[in-house]
């Protein structure tokens, strides 16, 4: 076995979880972060963990406040509203644009 080529073998590297040594391991590293682990895994303790490490939670929400925000039209709007907005792209009078022209 070369000598140069591997690291390090730490026996007694730390596993922390919230800052606190929940055990020792053997590692590379000097040191594990872990979010969880079999003392606290819900299948394990019974008890519901919820990790948001990228604020996954909180975005969520934020959509849920938008969506409840906007105003739910009914099919009849929708159909007029595309109606509307198709007609504004194209520059074309919708017909009744037009009697309202020779009126």
């Amino acid at each position: 076995m070369k000598k140069s080529i591997h690291p390090k073998w730490n026996k007694e590297a730390k596993v922390l979880l919230n800052g606190k040594v929940i055990m020792t391991v053997g590692s590379t590293s000097d040191e594990m972060n872990v979010e969880i682990w079999a003392g606290n895994h819900p299948y394990i303790s019974g008890k519901e963990v919820l990790v948001d490490v990228d604020n996954l939670v909180d975005k969520f929400n934020k959509k849920v406040q938008t969506a409840k925000a906007v105003p739910v039209l009914s099919k009849k709007d929708r159909i007029e509203k595309r109606k509307e907005k198709k007609a504004s792209s194209t520059g074309a009078l919708t017909l009744k644009d037009m009697l309202d022209k020779i009126k």
